[in-house]
């Protein structure tokens, strides 16, 4: 660890003690994970703080833990089904309503030390994940809080105005998150009868993309390498 993340991370356990807990993280990064009721008064603290002095949200981000450490990634040769890629046996997908599914990540910058930190919060109800909106705090957060809304279904409690802000007002469902179909669940298109762009199920077939791959092939072999190997 640098000696300046360590300084950093000094300051940061002095002013929250007991409030945050320590991530994992890159030698140069620094990370901490703080509990959902707490977050409000560690945001403020971290932007209002002297020696921390965050003030700007440089991005905010859902992330969707559904396959997380569960993923198979056998590529070492192609299959009926492909590569088995994210594939699972049968009987062990996991349960969309497992605690800790959804969560979000809190990119911060400190103009005042150029220093950077990042926070994470677990929604505590994978069914209806709900945390505290931080536009209060941070202005910024008002469209990165509305397009986690969007994409992943996060909601922001006291946020002023959240609603879709990348899909379409009739879109179904949140398309980041892992769950959703690839091929969605409608469609649009133009009906001239109607004279507008109307709604449909989707037409799309699910399927699965066998790829043909060749993993030995003759002319990689060290023998052709040789100039006295007739060609």
């Amino acid at each position: 660890m640098s000696e300046r993340i360590a300084a950093l991370a000094g300051k940061v356990d002095a002013q929250l003690q007991g409030s945050v807990r320590r991530l994992p993280s890159l030698a140069r990064e620094l990370a901490y994970e703080v509990e959902p009721a707490a977050l409000l008064s560690v945001c403020r603290t971290l932007r209002d703080a002297a020696e921390l002095r965050f003030e700007m949200l440089m991005d905010l981000a859902g992330v969707d833990y559904l396959h997380h450490g569960q993923d198979d990634w056998q590529t070492l040769s192609a299959t009926r089904s492909g590569f088995s890629r994210a594939r699972f046996p049968e009987g062990s997908a996991p349960d969309p309503a497992a605690p800790g599914r959804f969560a979000v990540i809190y990119n911060l910058l400190s103009i005042t030390h150029n220093t950077r930190l990042r926070l994470k919060a677990a929604c505590p109800d994978s069914a209806e994940p709900v945390l505290d909106s931080v536009v209060g705090i941070w202005a910024s957060a008002n469209w990165f809080e509305r397009e986690a809304f969007d994409l992943f279904g996060i909601l922001f409690r006291g946020h002023p105005d959240l609603r879709r802000i990348l899909t379409d007002y009739g879109f179904i469902g949140h398309p980041f998150r892992k769950d959703f179909p690839l091929i969605g669940n409608v469609e649009v298109q133009y009906d001239p009868d109607k004279q507008r762009v109307v709604y449909q199920p989707v037409t799309i077939a699910p399927r699965v993309l066998v790829p043909k791959v060749i993993r030995q092939d003759h002319r990689y072999e060290p023998a052709l390498k040789d100039p006295q190997v007739p060609r």
